[in-house]
């Protein structure tokens, strides 16, 4: 079990993060819950990747969040798997202006879904939740306590 200092980082960063994610390997998709705003943060994250010009050449990679899972890469082709969203810096660009649309006018309660869209045959789905404004990303991740550490 993590100390409370471990658990209280832990929930900081997910607040810093903005949403809160997880890969369902069974299901192939990456779940992605947050309110509007945080929400969005994915797509700030993916524009700082693409402007970062020590992301440009392949296998460049970033990993983001209190457990490092989520990567974003560097690939000649776009896709998603259960290692990384990727891409091109273009078609990375490409998935940021996907995700905003989508959440543009997304009411809490409002579920989405980006796949093909973005990679045809992609081997995992990228599922968007979206909840009202003041979520708190922390909340969802099962290895904390319940408590706010």
């Amino acid at each position: 079990m993590p100390s409370r200092e471990s658990e209280r980082a832990t929930r900081a960063e997910w607040r810093e993060l903005g949403f809160y994610y997880a890969l369902d390997e069974s299901s192939r998709v990456w779940r992605f819950v947050g309110s509007t705003a945080g929400l969005r943060k994915l797509c700030d994250l993916l524009q700082a990747y693409a402007e970062d010009p020590a992301n440009q050449a392949v296998s460049e990679h970033e990993h983001y969040g209190p457990y490092g899972t989520l990567e974003i890469m560097t690939w000649p082709e776009a896709g998603i798997d259960d290692h990384s969203l990727h891409g091109s810096i273009a078609d990375l660009l490409r998935l940021r202006e996907l995700i905003a649309a989508r959440l543009e006018g997304a009411a809490a309660g409002s579920v989405f879904e980006i796949g093909d869209g973005y990679a045809a045959g992609a081997l995992f789905k990228l599922r968007f939740e979206v909840w009202e404004g003041g979520f708190d990303p922390a909340l969802m991740d099962p290895y904390l306590s319940t408590g706010d550490g």
